[in-house]
């Protein structure tokens, strides 16, 4: 788990130092804020495309090796836009080609990036009993909340005098080699050509309590001639399987609600405090924020979810509240202090949907189709961050408060759909 937690704490806390810098990057370069959230739509939807098929060939190649190419991507992804950016400030080329290269190696992180996450919410769950999943999944998933600290805490350090704003991107290229290697040693192999292999492939995870099917599931696991011969791949599973369903629509939603709020809220800090000349205070102004998010989502995660012992569909419904009063809150605020409140309510909020979703969709599933459920949660995951970031800012440069309105509505959506559709937690059940 350590492992496992330090390879998504790196990915978080890297693309929110990122994150924190590069609306002042763009501001010294003069480029349209639309253009430096747009910069991420490519890479977003190579995410979308290459995340489940990664996933499924992690049932041929193992889900470490999977992680390892995604950190591959991130480290290279990382390296070669921090370069791209370096030179640009430099005056290499001009701002429009600086942006073009980096669009274009970002493109690395989300073609082979993708590979990492639903490889290790696979892991995770197929060694995870039922009943401690949405926990394990939540204690993976507040990993990118941990980051989310880290990233924008350290990124005004990272930044040294020669390299400059684009610092962070190679300390963080640097770090994720240190992570290859971890990964490397101290990862338990899953190789199909190993014994593990066949186990985690070959228990199936009912996608309800059913005592028959367990018990069919472990009589085959205990037949010699069985558990000798190589596991079967499980159908292809689909976008459209009513078992998910209804939690990939909510996860569509809740998800772009979440991108438009995220996408916008660097450039509001720099707006609504004034600091677009004074670069260095604007990124410890925008990292307090985010900052402030993150803590937000961690109390979620590790404190909420496991203390109330809260399931995917109570998740699901208390975040969206809790959001769409957070963005109500950003929108009417004009100081840091109610930026910063707003930011962490609504943080709060989409940090109790998100693990809510993940792990309502694996629990609608068998054991042998987590690798399939995993790839499409993270590809429902980068769909939110095609589009949405860049029209949140679009709408931001005309309509001032507009996202924060537009958010605040599918969030509301989202409460009263899910309230009507999503399955009533199991607890819940066994507790009548």
């Amino acid at each position: 788990m350590t492992v496992l937690f330090s390879v998504m704490l790196v990915t978080a806390s890297g693309n929110t130092a990122m994150q924190s810098i590069l609306p002042t990057i763009g501001t010294q370069l003069n480029i349209p804020d639309f253009w430096v959230s747009a910069a991420f739509s490519w890479s977003a939807l190579l995410w979308v495309y290459t995340a489940p098929k990664w996933a499924r060939m992690s049932d041929h190649r193992g889900r470490k090796a999977l992680m390892h190419l995604g950190m591959i991507g991130f480290t290279s992804s990382f390296a070669l836009a921090g370069l791209a950016l370096f030179l640009g400030l430099q005056g290499w080329y001009n701002a429009l080609w600086t942006f073009i290269f980096f669009a274009f190696f970002r493109s690395l992180y989300g073609g082979l990036g993708s590979a990492a996450p639903p490889a290790v919410q696979a892991y995770v769950a197929a060694r995870t009993a039922r009943q401690d999943r949405t926990k394990a999944l939540s204690l993976i998933s507040s990993s990118f909340g941990l980051g989310t600290i880290v990233g924008p805490a350290i990124a005004p350090l990272l930044i040294l005098p020669f390299f400059g704003l684009s610092s962070p991107m190679f300390a963080f290229a640097a770090i994720g080699v240190v992570v290859m290697v971890a990964l490397a040693l101290k990862l338990p192999n899953d190789d199909p050509g190993f014994e593990a292999k066949g186990v985690i492939t070959s228990e199936p995870y009912s996608s309800a309590p059913s005592s028959n099917s367990l018990k069919d599931d472990d009589d085959h696991d205990e037949n010699p001639e069985q558990a000798a011969s190589p596991p079967e791949l499980p159908p292809r599973l689909r976008w459209n399987d009513a078992r998910i369903k209804p939690w990939l629509i909510t996860g569509i939603m809740g998800g772009n609600a979440h991108a438009i709020v995220l996408g916008v809220m660097g450039f509001l800090v720099l707006d609504r405090l004034g600091l677009r000349g004074d670069p260095a205070t604007g990124i410890e102004m925008t990292g307090i924020v985010l900052m402030a998010g993150a803590a937000a989502t961690l109390l979620a995660q590790w404190g909420l979810i496991p203390l109330l012992q809260m399931g995917p569909r109570s998740s699901v419904l208390w975040g969206m509240l809790l959001a769409a009063i957070g963005c109500l809150v950003v929108g009417v605020s004009d100081g840091l202090y109610g930026i910063i409140i707003g930011f962490a309510i609504s943080s709060l909020g989409f940090g109790l949907f998100r693990p809510g979703f993940t792990a309502g969709a694996s629990l609608a599933v068998k054991r042998s189709e987590q690798n399939g459920v995993a790839g499409i949660v993270a590809s429902v995951n980068g769909v939110a961050f095609i589009a949405s970031p860049a029209l949140g800012v679009l709408l931001y440069t005309y309509g001032g408060a507009l996202p924060f309105w537009l958010a605040l509505t599918m969030c509301v959506f989202i409460f009263g759909w899910g309230f009507k559709t999503l399955q009533i937690d199991e607890t819940h059940l066994n507790s009548n």
